[in-house]
């Protein structure tokens, strides 16, 4: 059998290691091929030092040359993780307003499981029908799920050159512009990383992207008050933040964290509003009556206790889970009343960005922080 070097580079090119954004060959990762007759030997080494993301790396290596070249060919493949470089730019290093893109909105709640992610997605959506250009950074780094909501989980983003650079295309649909941890790592397998490999692979989705001209970028913060949403304000400047959350005292309790941590003297990003999510329950067969299953109105006190816009509420409604689950977010939904919810919410934030945006200067980033977890500008 005959091949060679740039056989094997061809192969290399379609590869790309957990988390990097390029191929192997783009990111430079490949050091050595040696080919011995029908033995090739490569050494490769990849950003992430995970045993498992060297072990896919090295069976995707393996699987594409004897698929793409021979099935004969013996391939041996050395795996290792790259030396750190003390000098590189850090995640706060690189802040900067991001070009093209006007407002950037983060969208938070404190506690998990109260539809934060779902009220991103149709809140994208009904700003996209409203004939807004928007992005989506899905920054739930180990719970991924906006791949699923937008259609797009089997979708691999593009590269292009832009000045001389690389940089990731974002996944588009409806209308939307989409990049999320989740199109480079294995929807089974669980993402076990520590904070700073976390916001290293931010650091890629939000910097080595072209994003292009952009109204709006809402950025789907995972759960609580971590790394995450400290490495987010350390990169680039929030215009504003909607917290979400449903109208149970626990969902509540932690909803106040969040909006506490933004409003912090050293973080300071102004708070466009609350959400209140899976307010109430009518069912079909008795379309006048509202069952509160998780309480009622906790989130719209909360706005009030804490001087902070009630943006709405949303009802408890099977097809919004079903909505999301086959990847066509409720917002879509001509003329039905979820539609109108989120139209109406989305109104009202646009009402309290344009006031933040009269009245108030621009948000700065989080430039340093210390040990104890303060953060200054």
């Amino acid at each position: 059998m005959k091949f060679n070097k740039s056989d094997i580079n061809t192969v290399l090119e379609t590869i790309t290691a957990p988390g990097e954004g390029k191929s192997l060959i783009e990111s430079n990762s490949v050091k050595n091929i040696v080919i011995f007759g029908d033995e090739v030997v490569l050494d490769v080494e990849i950003g992430n030092p995970t045993l498992q993301a060297k072990k896919k790396v090295e069976v995707e290596i393996m699987k594409a040359i004897h698929d793409k070249i021979n099935q004969k060919i013996v391939v041996k493949v050395n795996v290792k993780a790259k030396a750190a470089a003390p000098k590189a730019p850090t995640i706060s290093a690189l802040s900067k307003k991001l070009p093209g893109i006007k407002n950037i909105i983060a969208i938070a709640s404190g506690k998990g499981g109260v539809g934060k992610s779902t009220v991103t997605a149709n809140l994208a959506i009904s700003l996209s029908k409203m004939g807004f250009k928007v992005g989506v950074l899905d920054a739930d780094v180990y719970g991924p799920s906006m791949p699923i909501m937008f259609d797009v989980a089997t979708a691999k983003p593009l590269s292009t050159n832009i000045q001389g650079r690389s940089k990731m295309v974002p996944v588009e649909n409806y209308g939307v512009k989409l990049l999320s941890l989740g199109f480079f790592t294995n929807p089974n397998e669980a993402v076990i990383w520590r904070g700073a490999m976390a916001s290293k692979a931010l650091n890629q989705m939000i910097f080595d992207a072209h994003w292009g001209e952009l109204d709006f970028m809402l950025i789907d913060l995972p759960p609580g008050t971590g790394d995450i949403h400290l490495s987010i304000v350390q990169a680039i400047p929030i215009t504003g933040a909607v917290i979400v959350s449903t109208p149970q005292n626990i969902a509540v309790a932690d909803a106040k964290k969040g909006v506490a941590m933004f409003q912090q003297p050293n973080i300071n990003v102004p708070v466009l509003g609350i959400i209140e999510n899976m307010s109430y329950f009518t069912p079909a067969e008795l379309p006048d009556n509202k069952y509160y299953i998780f309480g009622q109105d906790g989130a719209k006190n909360l706005a009030e206790d804490i001087d902070t816009e009630f943006l709405g509420e949303l009802p408890l409604i099977q097809s919004v889970r079903e909505a999301g689950d086959i990847g066509r977010p409720a917002a879509m939904q001509e003329g039905s009343l979820i539609q109108e919810e989120f139209a109406s919410i989305t109104k009202k934030m646009l009402t309290q960005l344009l006031k933040r945006n009269e009245e108030l200067p621009e948000t700065e980033v989080v430039r340093i922080t210390t040990m104890s977890g303060c953060a200054t500008k």
